[in-house]
């Protein structure tokens, strides 16, 4: 299996990814393309694929196809009531109970202040289908969303203006096009970024400039997290994720016990959940080192977890919430 494409989000949304530019006849398209029109009201939403989730307070939400967005205060799943694009949604994120972002194909980025029930559109780039797989703010002000062939994008306004960074070329030589999955932090403010081919890449100055982190892997990592004692674990590929403990200086590889792709890590707690493609479900009580791995009998392909408010830790997949009788609670 090719490693430099997104494999993850090309099984699971219906709408295909823009292909990697190795040559002109295969560069972005420029062609100006139809306006996005606002998400529907639909009675099936909670079915529609989910791509990511996150804690909005007590809140979760979950974002994916479509303009999909559906929120939870503990109970039942609802549609929100204003989102104005239909584009896929790949990643959301919140600093609290009311301010989030979500962001996604198009190149879009969406801004709430209302824990998601509405949304505005803060970017769109209609011309070129450049996605954003990733988004990250560390406070109301400063963010960063990431995405296709090293698209960085930075604000320090709450994302009424973002700026593009261009990151230099990696030390092994070649472009420094990598399509960057998955952007996290650690307490201290410093910035990671998992992505393709191996790389995971570090900033200490809010995104402004970034060094590449070798792991010694060469396929694609599509999450990542720092764990509560300052540990990084990033994952992916083929069941493969590697550990550091010194802020990815060295990094030696996890035992996971399975061969399908990670899409998703969440720790809670002493625990590390971790979710992926062939309906698998990953637990850890050793700090990422080692994990238990178990499959849904019908391999459903699992795409994002989250710990709820009331410490129920919930998957979702390309058929929305996942309804696990051995869903655990902490």
């Amino acid at each position: 299996m090719n490693s430099r494409l997104p494999f993850a989000l090309l099984l699971l949304i219906a709408l295909p990814l823009v292909v990697r530019a190795e040559s002109p006849s295969m560069a972005p398209s420029t062609t100006p393309r139809l306006t996005p029109q606002p998400a529907s009201a639909s009675s099936y939403a909670g079915r529609a694929p989910v791509l990511a989730s996150a804690r909005a307070g007590n809140r979760v939400v979950s974002v994916g196809d479509y303009g999909t967005v559906m929120l939870s205060d503990g109970g039942a799943f609802r549609q929100a009531r204003e989102v104005p694009v239909d584009a896929t949604l790949t990643s959301v994120t919140f600093v609290d109970e009311k301010f989030g972002w979500a962001v996604g194909h198009w190149g879009v980025i969406l801004h709430t202040e209302d824990g998601g029930d509405t949304w505005t559109r803060q970017r769109l780039d209609t011309a070129t289908d450049r996605p954003l797989f990733s988004v990250h703010f560390s406070d109301r002000n400063r963010g960063i969303a990431v995405g296709l062939w090293s698209l960085v994008l930075t604000t320090a306004d709450g994302g009424k203006s973002w700026d593009s960074v261009t990151l230099p070329k990696p030390p092994s030589g070649g472009r420094g096009d990598r399509n960057l999955f998955r952007i996290f932090s650690d307490k201290e403010g410093i910035l990671y970024i998992a992505a393709e081919r191996g790389t995971v890449l570090r900033s200490a100055d809010q995104g402004k400039t970034w060094a590449y982190l070798e792991t010694g892997y060469k396929g694609s990592f599509w999450t990542g997290l720092v764990l509560h004692d300052g540990a990084l674990i990033v994952a992916g590929l083929r069941g493969t994720a590697y550990r550091s403990v010194d802020g990815g200086k060295s990094w030696n590889p996890a035992t996971t016990n399975t061969k399908s792709s990670i899409t998703d890590l969440v720790e809670s707690g002493q625990a590390l959940y971790g979710v992926g493609l062939d309906g698998l479900s990953l637990k850890s009580t050793d700090g990422g080192n080692s994990f238990v791995a178990r499959q849904r009998d019908d391999r459903l392909a699992l795409t994002s977890v989250v710990v709820a408010g009331d410490g129920t830790v919930l998957s979702f997949s390309k058929h929305g919430l996942v309804v696990d009788p051995v869903s655990e609670k902490h």
